[in-house]
């Protein structure tokens, strides 16, 4: 029997408004911020009702052979992890695939259910807390960044089946650490590798979509350093008059230091060791989707109109250059609060984006020295760095999974699929690329123009989400039906 895609859109479509967007309203009321935010999260408890939440839902889905299971290493945050036999009937289905010592050959779906902190700035009448169903849009933090994922993979491999499909052995890891940067998550792959077992197909849904109107898939993300720096001058502020001269400013010489990592006029990064060749490959892929429409700058609340420049050259440096971010700022009063004080600190976090081949190791070791080697007398300097991630590049995509992409999205977005790099960092896909190399990689997500991951007003585009839905379905019966052979095969 053969796969109807129809059929599967209606079966996701149903899934959604009765049973998906009731449930993310609930997700999105807890307040369960990742652990790098939120230190006390594991008394706090929020942590655990939203995997409860989300274990019980999908353990509810009428899925034959489906087992979830909440799985919890001391000290860490806990994932789950759903498996489901593959179905009768699929292609390189062995029967053994139910047994975790044979796993057969399997798609492993990832999301996460963490979130990013609430942030001031939401429009009146929206909140991070409170989920508000506008039209075509669920507002709330977390429903799209990533709380869809673990819904959306359990009722595509509903859907599958339940429309005439086939699909092989399925294993759903849902983590709780991503917006850290998934400290967690390698002991959890070690632990639970015998179950995992060696995946053919990776599929990840907490990517980007630069429209709404095909299935965008994910071929590069950037490396990762974040961090916080320090600089000290005084063990206490002292009046501006009576030491400016003698006493160093302190934000003057964090700025400085900074200077040796970026270009302050043009923002260009100044250390070799952040920067990587460009393949030609993904040029290619940046100058399609600009003329497919899209422009890096469109999707950007510009306060003072936008920068100039080469649409693609913008769109290759966000996704295979380096760039600097300073995102916090510490160590000064409100701006209407100061009074005329020479301040005894200056700290930011900060983080820098890599290009997918740099080491961040080496990386990291060249900001160390950029930032407190040779710092101007009367400063001391200090930098943490809380998080130091490798970017990815996927391999070369299968003839299988190239006309699937295609078959999935006319399926469910009446176009085909189309390519793009992502300047943001998912630490999990490096992570897996390394362990299986031979694996193919279908990372998508649902993050379209204006939904603003990890900023204020978030939102989750509920008809983009439906047929990103669909589309893994179709990707799903397609791998099935690539008969047996090598994974990249």
């Amino acid at each position: 029997m053969a796969y109807d895609a129809t059929a599967g859109r209606e079966l996701v479509e149903g899934a959604w408004e009765a049973q998906i967007i009731p449930a993310l309203h609930d997700y999105i009321r807890i307040p369960n911020v990742s652990p790098e935010y939120d230190a006390g999260w594991a008394e706090a408890g929020h942590m655990d009702r939203a995997v409860e939440l989300v274990r019980a839902w999908m353990a509810a889905r009428p899925v034959d052979g489906l087992t979830v299971e909440v799985v919890r290493l001391p000290g860490r945050t806990p994932v789950i992890l759903a498996e489901v036999p593959a179905s009768p009937g699929a292609g390189t289905g062995a029967p053994a695939a139910t047994r975790h010592d044979d796993p057969g050959d399997t798609v492993l779906l990832y999301g996460h259910l963490d979130k990013q902190p609430p942030l001031d700035g939401w429009r009146p009448g929206l909140g991070p807390w409170e989920p508000v169903l506008d039209g075509d849009r669920l507002y709330g933090r977390g429903g799209a960044d990533d709380g869809y994922a673990a819904f959306a993979a359990l009722t595509a491999i509903e859907a599958a089946r339940a429309a005439g499909g086939a699909h092989t052995r399925c294993v759903v890891l849902i983590e709780a650490s991503e917006e850290s940067g998934s400290p967690d998550l390698p002991a959890y792959v070690d632990h639970l590798a015998g179950r995992i077992g060696t995946p053919s197909l990776v599929v990840c849904l907490d990517s980007w979509a630069p429209d709404a109107h095909r299935l965008w898939v994910t071929t590069s993300l950037r490396g990762l350093i974040q961090g916080r720096f320090r600089v000290d001058v005084l063990t206490e502020g002292i009046h501006s008059g009576g030491a400016g001269g003698v006493v160093p400013s302190s934000f003057r010489v964090l700025r400085h230091l900074l200077d040796r990592i970026e270009d302050p006029a043009a923002g260009r990064i100044l250390l070799p060791e952040l920067a990587a060749e460009v393949p030609a490959e993904r040029r290619a892929q940046a100058a399609a989707a600009v003329a497919a429409g899209i422009d890096a700058r469109d999707d950007v609340p510009w306060a003072a109109g936008p920068v100039g420049g080469d649409p693609v050259e913008l769109l290759v440096h966000n996704t295979w250059g380096s760039s600097l971010a300073v995102s916090g700022l510490g160590g000064a009063p409100a701006p209407h609060e100061a009074g005329n004080v020479l301040r005894a600190h200056t700290e930011i976090a900060f983080s820098v984006r890599l290009p997918p081949p740099v080491d961040p190791r080496v990386a990291t070791d060249a900001v160390r020295r950029a930032l407190t080697e040779g710092v101007p007398q009367g400063a001391r300097a200090t930098l943490e760095v809380l998080a130091a991630e490798a970017g990815w590049d996927a391999p070369p995509t299968a003839p299988w999974l190239a006309a699937a992409l295609d078959e999935a999205s006319e399926a469910a977005f009446g176009a085909p699929a189309a390519a793009i790099g992502v300047g943001g960092t998912i630490p999990f896909m490096a992570m897996l690329g390394l362990r299986f190399p031979e694996a193919q990689f279908a990372i998508t997500g649902v993050l379209v123009p204006g939904s603003n991951a990890h900023g204020p007003n978030e939102f989750l585009h509920v008809p983009t989400a439906k047929r990103v839905t669909a589309a893994v379905a179709t990707l799903l019966d397609a791998h099935a039906a690539r008969g047996p052979g090598p994974p990249g095969a």
